[in-house]
């Protein structure tokens, strides 16, 4: 019965949509130069143009950071918690529906809409797509760059001015939804970490060039440059000793190196420290992991028990978008039953749990079947208790 409901529900509502906005996306190849605090002052000028904001610079700088492995593995392990966590459909009496719950665990775009969900305060929004794929609902991510959210306009070719008003489109709620929707200059969290992230990129690569400078110091040879044989035959003797810097010059000239501030790369390694501190606390409100020259367990703790009311916010976020825009799009569409009501699990603290169990035993019968349903400890009966007479009991 379960399988002859997916298969209804998968074929519910195909033939209704039209061409996707997704196949209107004319391909443009994304600039890969190097991205600085100008670039960024750039990309939110054009972002801020009262009549014509575009994003497509920003969001290209988003994805750039993103790289940063410091950036990535926070908003990675925020992330987590909320996709890994158990969740189940209700209907309006109160009882979960195993059908549905079950479809929507075994589909791929469940993970998708958690993750499209999660992403639009990070980046300002987020614009999914439905669309039925050999008679299987798939779950489409619309390039940020060609969407203005501002007026709620889509753009398939960044070479043109040219529009569509997404939101004015009967697509929109049913195959079309906007997670995050704002008409004003919410840029989303990861504009607080751009600063931060091209500080570091460059800390690093002026502390790869000390190294370098190090390592292997540059080298100095004299000799007539006015005679090109001897010219040539002295860049080739440089460029054999090795890859280091190096420079020639006339044995009448004189080159020296100024006395600069020694340094062992410690000022490079602060900056580093702070902007990854930085980053950490605008993503996870805390610094975890990373500081473990002064941190403790203590300091841990309370850390983690920061990011988990940051977790139980993505929670109630998810719950609320789904509730409100994602469940009546699916049910418009046929996917499933209508009344139904998306809410996760409750997280019971078992370690807990169980000392208030073995506190109860002593005083009244605790179910068997429950205790290896609840903690997985087989329980075969009641431990028989032997006499404390101090006499072997053989002579009894």
């Amino acid at each position: 019965m379960a399988t002859r409901n997916n298969n209804r529900n998968r074929r519910g509502g195909k033939g209704k949509q039209q061409k996707g906005f997704h196949r209107k996306i004319k391909p443009k190849a994304i600039s890969r130069v190097r991205n600085d605090i100008s670039n960024w002052k750039m990309a939110l000028q054009k972002a801020d143009n009262v009549d014509d904001p575009k994003r497509q610079l920003l969001i290209e700088i988003y994805e750039d950071i993103m790289l940063d492995g410091t950036l990535s593995s926070q908003v990675q392990q925020r992330f987590e918690r909320t996709i890994g966590a158990s969740f189940q459909l209700v209907n309006k009496s109160g009882k979960v529906d195993e059908n549905a719950t079950q479809l929507f665990q075994e589909h791929p775009f469940y993970l998708d809409l958690v993750e499209a969900i999660l992403n639009a305060p990070l980046y300002g929004y987020s614009l999914v797509e439905f669309e039925y794929i050999d008679d299987a609902l798939c779950m489409k991510d619309i390039d940020r760059r060609h969407i203005s959210p501002t007026y709620g306009r889509f753009y398939p070719d960044l070479m043109s001015n040219t529009f569509i008003p997404y939101r004015e489109t009967k697509e929109f709620g049913k195959w079309l939804i906007e997670f995050n929707e704002s008409e004003g200059r919410n840029y989303g969290v990861l504009n607080k970490c751009v600063p931060h992230v091209l500080f570091k990129k460059f800390a690093q690569a002026c502390w790869s060039e000390l190294c370098e400078i190090y390592g292997i110091p540059p080298r100095v040879l004299k000799t007539n440059t006015q005679d090109p044989e001897q010219l040539d035959r002295a860049e080739a003797m440089m460029r054999d000793m090795g890859s280091a810097a190096y420079f020639i010059i006339d044995e009448e000239e004189e080159f020296s190196f100024a006395n600069g501030a020694t340094t062992s790369g410690d000022v490079y390694k602060n900056l580093i420290q702070l902007c990854n501190n930085e980053i950490s606390m605008v993503i996870s409100t805390a610094i975890v992991g990373q500081d473990t020259q002064y941190g403790n367990r203590s300091k841990e703790e309370s850390s983690n028990k920061l990011i988990e009311y940051i977790v139980k916010a993505d929670k109630r976020r998810v719950v609320q978008e789904m509730n409100k825009k994602v469940l009546p799009a699916l049910e418009a569409i046929g996917f499933i039953p209508g009344g139904l009501t998306f809410q996760f699990e409750k997280e019971e603290n078992l370690k807990s749990l169980w000392e208030m169990t073995v506190q109860a035993m002593s005083h009244m019968d605790v179910d068997p079947n429950w205790i290896k349903e609840k903690f997985g400890i087989q329980v075969t009966g009641t431990k028989k208790q032997t006499a404390l007479s101090g006499l072997d009991p053989f002579f009894d």
